[in-house]
This record gives C-alpha cells, structure tokens and sequence, in this order.
C-alpha cells in the first residue's frame, strides 16, 4: 500500500467514530465499505478512459492537514448582501450556525445540515444518499469520509420561493474536507439550490463534494454550483439526479477556481417526459486545468435534455469536456441536444472535447456538436473602427462567448451574480459593467 492511500486510510480510523451519523447502522457499513473500494481501486489514473486528460497524480501526493484556519465571515457576508434566500454555511467541512441564516420556510419543508438531520431522518436519508459501487474511487472516498452537508426535503407540492443557498468555506488554507448534499423533492415541489465553494486567498485546499436529488413526478428543481476558490487548491464534485415522471431539472455548472476542477454531473431519466438543461460555463487561466464529465441517461420515452457548455481559456490552461448522451432501448421520441463550445485566448490553451452519443433506440431527434477557435478577427476588426483599443475589444468580445451561457440561467439574481464573477475574471472587468 503506497503512503498515500495509507494516509486516507489512517484518516478514516481516527475520524469514523467522530462523523456526524456514527451511531446509524447502515452509514458505519456503507462508510466502511467505501473505504475499502478506495483503498483497493486507489486514485483513477490517466489509463482509465474517463480520466485520461486528467492525471490526479500531483493530488495523490498531496499532504493535507488541518490548522491555520483563516476568517471567512467577511466572504460570507459578501455572498449574502443584499440577496434575499435561505442560507446554510460550512465551513471547512461543519455547519457553521453563526453564518447560518435558514428562515421562514413553507410547511413542508425541510432544510438541514445533515449533522442535524440523522437524529430525525436517517431512513429517508438513506433512500438517496448513495452506496460504495457507485460513481468512480473518488466518488467512495467521498462516501466514506463525508462530514457533513444539506439536507433539503421537499414535500409534494411545496414551492420555495427564494433560493435555498449552501455556501461550503474553505479556512484552513492546506486541509481536506469531504461535503454530501442529499435533496429530495416529492411530486410537484419547486426549488433553486444554489451552491457556493469559496475559499481563503492562496490555498492549496483540497475539497470533494457530491450532491444527490431525487426528483418525483412533476417536480421542479434548478440548481446551479458556482465554484470560486483559490487558484491553488483543489476541487473534485459529484452530481448525480435521478428524475420521475414529468420532471424537470437544470443543473448550471460555473466553475472559476482551483488548480485542478473536476466536476462529474449526471441525471438519469426513470419514466417519461422527463426534461433537463445541462448549462456548463468554465474559465481557466495560468496552467490551471478543469474538466466536465456529464452524463445524460435517456432510459425511457419522450424525454428531452438540452446540453451545452463553454469554455475560455487563457495562457497554458487545460480545459475537458466530455458528454455522453444514452439513450437506451425503447426510449424513443427521445430529443437531445449537446454542445460545447472553447475559445483560446492563447495559443498554447489546450482543449479536449468529446460530445458522444449512444443511441438505441429508433424515432429520436439528437445532435452533437464542437468548436474550438480563437476571437473572431474580423468582430475584433469591427469593434476597432469603433473607437476601441484592442485589449477592451477583446474584453467585450470574450464576454459576449460566455453571456451565451450566462443568458440560460433563468433565475434574474443568480444570473447577474454569475455575470459579476466573469467580469471580475476580465482585464476590462470594470468598464464592461460600467457600460
């Protein structure tokens, strides 16, 4: 066993009897039996297929260690200002009460973090909370040494009307936390969740983070993941919805932040006329490097998914895609769409992309596609003649790419908030909003 792996292993032995939900049964056995799949499959390697154009090596010999935690409120309250919603906040791994701000709810329901929720929840919990097969080594290790997370139940008909906000901090600029989200929304119910991942300057963090929904007949749920943490550290995330009759789910990724993202997010169709949009937008300068790993399972009849995601990348960064859309046999009146779209500011940037379809099924509608260019020279041209310098052209016309993305976000706060976090990104940041 390489001092690596038996650093986990030695982690799980000192924090097992500790985590939130110990004393639960079935969560010591499922939390055992993923660590065992850890330590016997190890890190995925560049040899697996899904992980080819991403090598996890410098994160294996990665120390990670607790301490040196760094104040995040002021971070927090930026978060907060002004943006009314329902907040729960983490910091390096625990549910900070403090930070917290949950409110007013509608009967029916729920939201926890899951330190709180075992006492009440536990057998609802466990209908979603995952099992040790499932997912790659990294999703095990996940399971095996989450420490805490949401709990959000909706109950049949419920509609939050404000967003439910789960903001995860990182203070303690060189450890490693382990997050679970678990949402369960019954038929009917409707909810924007929207995920935070934050933390100090110049820290070389390490943070895995899965969440699970379950989607009833006719619910509703839009979600988006807004990664923003340092530029050294490092983020692994797991989504994974599974969606009954009639339902519909958009996932939003924006991912910004660390030295190495990679973020796997799946949904799985269980009857017809199910409906998801997968919106991906990404931005990788210096030699950082993100990847997107999706999944889209068209199992049964008259479903409809609508992909796209784009990446800018600048200097020497690394941007992956990879999307696989399944439609399985019987599913037919199946319509999927898939995208995804790069733009190199540089010319050493790298992408890899890989749009798929895996189609068994006959009368279906489906189409795929890649690009991967540079700024259009004559928009650039065009842009010049009107009185602009160059660098604020290219500003203005980076911007327009990722507005593309930013325009599907359906929710008016949440789409000014991903706008003020790409223009923050740009040079000419500050004029494009002035203008």
């Amino acid at each position: 066993m390489s001092a690596g792996l038996q650093a986990w292993a030695d982690a799980f032995a000192q924090r097992s009897g500790e985590l939130p939900g110990a004393q639960v049964p079935w969560l010591a056995d499922t939390r055992r039996r993923a660590l065992d799949r850890f330590m016997s499959e190890g890190w995925p390697t560049t040899k697996i297929e899904a992980w080819r154009h991403t090598s996890l090596s410098p994160l294996a010999a990665a120390v990670f260690a607790d301490g040196g935690a760094q104040p995040v409120a002021e971070q927090v309250a930026a978060l907060k200002a002004g943006e009314p919603g329902h907040w729960l906040v983490f910091v390096d791994g625990a549910f900070d009460a403090g930070l917290s701000d949950i409110g007013a709810l509608p009967d029916g329901a729920t939201v926890l973090p899951l330190s709180q929720a075992w006492s009440r929840h536990a057998d609802a919990i466990q209908a979603a909370y995952g099992q040790a097969g499932q997912g790659h080594s990294t999703s095990a290790l996940n399971l095996a040494l989450a420490s805490d997370g949401a709990w959000i139940s909706l109950a049949r008909g419920v509609a939050v009307e404000q967003a439910i906000h789960v903001v995860c901090a990182a203070a303690s600029p060189q450890a490693a936390h382990f997050l679970r989200h678990v949402v369960q929304a019954a038929a009917g119910a409707q909810a924007t969740i929207v995920e935070h991942y934050i933390g100090v300057a110049q820290a070389s963090n390490f943070r895995h983070a899965a969440t699970r929904l379950t989607l009833d007949q006719d619910a509703r749920i839009t979600h988006l993941k807004l990664q923003q943490e340092s530029a050294l550290a490092w983020h692994l995330g797991d989504i994974d919805a599974v969606q009954a009759r009639g339902s519909y789910f958009a996932s939003h990724s924006v991912s910004l932040g660390a030295r190495l993202a990679r973020h796997d997010i799946a949904t799985h169709f269980a009857d017809e006329r199910c409906e998801t949009l997968f919106n991906g937008l990404y931005y990788v300068d210096q030699r950082r490097h993100v990847d997107h790993h999706t999944l889209i399972g068209h199992e049964k009849p008259r479903c409809v998914s609508h992909e796209n995601y784009r990446g800018i990348l600048a200097d020497t960064a690394h941007g992956v895609f990879s999307g696989r859309i399944l439609v399985a046999p019987g599913a037919d009146g199946t319509d999927a769409i898939q995208r995804n779209d790069s733009l190199l500011l540089s010319r050493l940037a790298k992408s890899d992309s890989r749009p798929e379809l895996e189609i068994y099924a006959d009368d279906v509608k489906c189409a795929h596609g890649a690009t991967v260019g540079q700024i259009d020279a004559d928009s650039l041209f065009y842009l010049r003649t009107r009185g602009l310098d160059e660098a604020h052209a290219r500003d203005i016309l980076t911007y327009a790419f990722a507005a593309a993305s930013v325009a599907r976000i359906e929710v008016p706060v949440l789409r000014q908030r991903v706008e003020r976090a790409i223009r923050s990104l740009l040079p000419g940041g500050m004029a494009l909003e002035a203008a």
